[in-house]
């Protein structure tokens, strides 16, 4: 088994949520946070810092993570892609479209549930109340969910 640890960063200031339309790569055509994979040395809080800047631009002062979830994809048995989620809360500069990505802020009550992860229907709603989740997610292909647990818990480590 293989794991790929990765991030998503997500700065929501309620009722709006800022959403990121990926252009190129894995994900492309869909709305997503900021985030990427984790380099050799790099914790997952630097990372998260360093994948949202380059793609947004802004400057990530301070974040906290919110989840963590195991995706496992049915043409890749034995990779996991373990994917950290952080809601940023502090950060200078506003975002701006790049190479890869192109923002916009949401009213959490109009999410573009249908251009956006399968999955993210199940985890959104808790991030969105503060809380905190773990969970696993085992996908058919990029738009089949054939199993999903995801549950909310007081502490991620």
């Amino acid at each position: 088994m293989t794991i790929t640890r990765m991030t998503v960063c997500l700065a929501y200031e309620h009722p709006y949520i800022l959403l990121a339309m990926k252009k190129r790569g894995f994900g492309a055509g869909r709305w997503n946070g900021y985030g990427g994979k984790v380099k050799k040395g790099e914790s997952v809080e630097e990372s998260a810092v360093r994948e949202t800047g380059e793609e947004s631009r802004m400057k990530v002062s301070r974040l906290e993570k919110k989840g963590i979830i195991n995706f496992e994809f049915q043409d890749d048995l034995g990779h996991i892609l373990e994917v950290h989620f952080f809601h940023i809360l502090d950060y200078k500069g506003e975002a701006i479209e790049t190479e890869e990505m192109s923002p916009r802020w949401f009213d959490i009550e109009n999410l573009p549930y249908n251009k956006m992860w399968p999955d993210d229907i199940y985890w959104m709603p808790i991030f969105l109340r503060g809380e905190k989740f773990k969970g696993r997610i085992y996908f058919k292909d990029q738009d089949t969910i054939l199993k999903e647990e995801i549950r909310v818990v007081e502490e991620l480590e």
